[in-house]
């Protein structure tokens, strides 16, 4: 700061602008509220369908995020132009007090004119021998008023840049109180970044402590993240993570603060995801580096793990940047192919071996196959995962292709052209671990189920859908598709690895509209499928699934607790949820499927019996023998999912009063109860936990009998709930319909799976 321009300052245009930006701040918080509730909550009541289902509906939610971030933004600019103008001006009157002391002693404060200044006698006088050190004294105060005030300009001059430069279009969400504290949380970056910058050999017990604690507090801090990977680098953030975990390199860290590395790595991931988020220059420098670094050795020609293999188990927690995502996937899979002989030999090329490091301290997997952290990490950013299992693995046309099938049926094989998803489902071998007890680790397959359902419902893996979950694309509907009909030729996919099948029922209740539609055995080329489409609606793109194979698929997605409960629960509440639909005595005439309501209620209960009995087969295939304690984990699980169902505020079936979109979002919303779908989550499925035992003693007879009567009960309680609404109804002929409807669809299960489902059926 220089002399002339505190001493001399003008504050009035500063103050202005201070003003303006307050003013601006309130028009914002009106904007912000205007979008929040005149876009935002509109769009997520209307009925949405087609392109605007998947686009506009998409669009409008962002749009209103944007006020909500423009509003953000600009208190935290008005917040730290506020801080730094009050101090200047303070630092402005300290200046001229100091001067005036020193004019009563009879000294001067005089510019340079080149920033500076010099402090003197005043002419006439020349002040004691022993007076020189007031001369001293009064050139420090005014020395540490002007770094005091250089220091507030600097440090707001680089918080605003960095705010700034933190979305390229739009706004930054960053959000601070004061000047100070966004100062402090850079300052701390570049602190932090510096002593990872070290050697990993030289890095000490105590630097390990202070990263890990500066970490856990800044972790979703955008300043910091940004401002502590862009200072740290791609090749020293590996080379930190690489060195940490190496007792070999760092002896103390290994044997003092091994407990410590799982939180390092999970506060260090979501530190470099948030970072990854940022459109600054220095980031997007950041994000090509690592993809160029993927491939090579951290250590160069010293060797060392590759920075794929690093790299990977620090994207396991956060969301990272989805093109950022995108393309580190391209290049992985690059490396794969080379590595492996575009595929066939993946478990050797990444098999972790007695002499190799551990890059993962996060569950049991030494973290050496990088796909195993990477599918952990897409599977929080769908529209990335839904990108990379669409991609080609290997052309039908390449020579090198190690795959071959009889494509056709006619008994000859043929290279096949493979997606990514294919690869990696079908295909691949992957590399084998084991734990501590000797037990099989499949860390990766279980993350390739996390990706997945990511990829095809468009919302983070292991969460439920919002009523801002757009409705699904067409390429999410096309991935399904492959899954559905992948796991229908080899059922073995699935149910020989149970631990992927909370994932595969997830998905599976999102696509229930789809699903149902596939059970009409209508065509799509027939006149009556616009019939079909009015009975089971949906607001983005069809599947365009087979009965056949959604019949296998759904007896394999039986075969395991969790994904049973999943479609259970949410085709019962989705037979609720159509159920309100279709006898809404105030539905356009356009959107029925039937005048006659008993044909309606028919038909839906008919097929959401099929699709219970179905899963009860699968269940009953897995357990076997009398009820018991598995038949007790069966039914714990209908319990805590439909806990979890009712307990978000936009759940199960439909978006707000729409049933048009994906089938879990919606149902409950604001906590209402009393329709069909509510019925059906707080009244049959309220003693879950209690039906094995009564199986178990005799008192509901076998698990077929018992499904065949808790599916009447539930389609008969919906249906009357339901009628209760239209005065064309009587609500114990909607009863008797359902439960006659539900034991037809459920006993048919039965008939369509006989010779179509692989493997036996376990008698009742």
């Amino acid at each position: 700061m220089d002399f002339d321009t505190l001493y001399h300052a003008n504050f009035k245009l500063l103050d202005d602008a201070v003003g303006d930006w307050n003013l601006l701040v309130g028009n914002l918080e009106k904007l912000e509220t205007q979008a929040e509730d005149g876009l935002h909550k509109a769009a997520n009541k209307a009925n949405w369908a087609g392109m605007n289902a998947r686009v506009t509906k998409k669009f409008i939610g962002k749009t209103a995020g944007e006020f909500t971030d423009a509003h953000t933004q600009a208190k935290t600019i008005h917040s730290i132009l506020g801080d730094t103008v009050g101090e200047l001006k303070r630092y402005h009157e300290d200046l001229k007090n100091a001067i005036a002391r020193g004019q009563k002693k009879h000294l001067t404060v005089t510019s340079t004119g080149d920033g500076g200044f010099t402090v003197r006698a005043a002419k006439g006088h020349t002040p004691p021998e022993h007076d020189r050190s007031e001369v001293t004294t009064l050139r420090d105060e005014v020395q540490k008023i002007l770094d005091k005030a250089t220091e507030s300009d600097s440090s707001a001059s680089k918080v605003l840049r960095a705010i700034a430069d933190q979305s390229e279009l739009g706004f930054s969400d960053a959000k601070y109180k004061n000047r100070d504290e966004a100062a402090a949380a850079i300052k701390a970056a570049e602190e932090l970044a510096k002593i990872a910058r070290k050697n990993p050999e030289d890095l000490t017990v105590k630097d390990f402590d202070r990263i890990s604690a500066g970490l856990k507090k800044y972790k979703n801090d955008e300043l910091f993240s940004e401002r502590f990977a862009t200072t740290l680098g791609p090749q020293k953030t590996m080379e930190f993570w690489a060195g940490i975990n190496d007792p070999a390199v760092n002896l103390d860290v290994g044997r003092d603060r091994r407990n410590q590395l799982d939180d390092m790595q999970r506060n260090l991931g979501m530190t470099l995801a948030h970072a990854s988020q940022s459109d600054s220059t220095a980031m997007d420098k950041w994000r090509l580096s690592v993809i160029e670094l993927g491939d090579k050795p951290i250590y160069g020609d010293k060797g060392g793990p590759m920075g794929f293999q690093v790299m990977s188990n620090l994207m396991r927690t956060g969301d990272y940047d989805d093109q950022f995502m995108k393309d580190y996937g391209t290049k992985l899979m690059a490396t794969e192919r080379r590595l492996t002989g575009n595929g066939e030999h993946a478990n050797m090329a990444w098999q972790h071996m007695g002499t190799d490091q551990t890059l993962n301290r996060i569950g049991d997997d030494s973290g050496s196959d990088p796909l195993t952290g990477y599918l952990k990490g897409i599977s929080n950013s769908p529209d990335a995962a839904t990108a990379f299992f669409n991609e080609q693995f290997v052309s039908k046309h390449d020579p090198d292709n190690p795959f071959e099938h009889d494509t056709d049926g006619d008994g000859n094989t043929g290279r096949k052209e493979l997606s990514n998803f294919q690869y990696l489902f079908e295909e691949r071998e992957w590399p084998e671990e084991t734990d501590f007890h000797g037990d099989e680790i499949n860390t990766g397959r279980n993350n390739l189920a996390l990706a997945l359902e990511a990829a095809t419902t468009g919302h983070p893996a292991g969460e439920m859908p919002t009523l801002d979950t757009p409705a699904h694309n067409g390429d999410q509907a096309k991935l399904f598709n492959a899954i559905v009909g992948s796991v229908a030729d080899d059922p073995d996919r699935l149910t020989g690895k149970g631990y992927m099948s909370d994932s595969m029922g997830q998905m599976a209740s999102e696509y229930l509209p789809d699903i149902n539609r596939a059970a009409s055995d209508v065509s799509r080329d027939s006149a009556a499928w616009k019939d079909i489409e009015k009975l089971y609606p949906l607001a983005g793109s069809d599947a365009k699934l087979q009965h056949p194979e959604v019949t296998k698929f759904l007896f394999a997605v039986g075969q395991n607790q969790e994904g049973y409960a999943a479609v259970e629960v949410g085709q019962k509440a989705y037979l609720g949820k159509l159920l309100d639909y279709h006898l809404d005595p105030e539905l356009p005439a356009s959107h029925r499927y039937s005048e006659d309501e008993q044909t309606v209620i028919e038909r839906i209960s008919k097929s959401s019996g099929e699709i219970s009995g179905t899963l009860v087969l699968g269940r009953q295939e897995e357990i076997g023998g009398p009820a018991g304690e598995k038949d007790e984990a069966y039914e714990k699980s209908v319990a805590q999912y439909k806990n979890l169902a009712a307990g978000t505020a936009a759940t199960v079936t439909g978006a707000g009063t729409s049933l048009i979109a994906s089938p879990m979002a919606g149902a409950v919303v604001g906590g209402v109860v009393g329709t069909a779908t509510g019925a059906i989550l707080e009244g049959a499925f309220a003693d879950a936990e209690g039906h094995a035992a009564e199986a178990a003693q005799g008192k509901m007879g076998n698990r077929w009998q018992a499904g065949l009567y808790d599916n009447g009960e539930r389609a008969g309680g919906a249906a009357r709930t339901a009628a209760e609404s239209n005065p064309h109804v009587d609500d114990s002929d909607a009863d008797s319909w359902a439960r006659d409807a539900a034991r037809q669809g459920y006993l048919n299960a039965q008939n369509i799976l006989d010779g179509q489902a692989p493997g036996s059926i376990t008698n009742p």
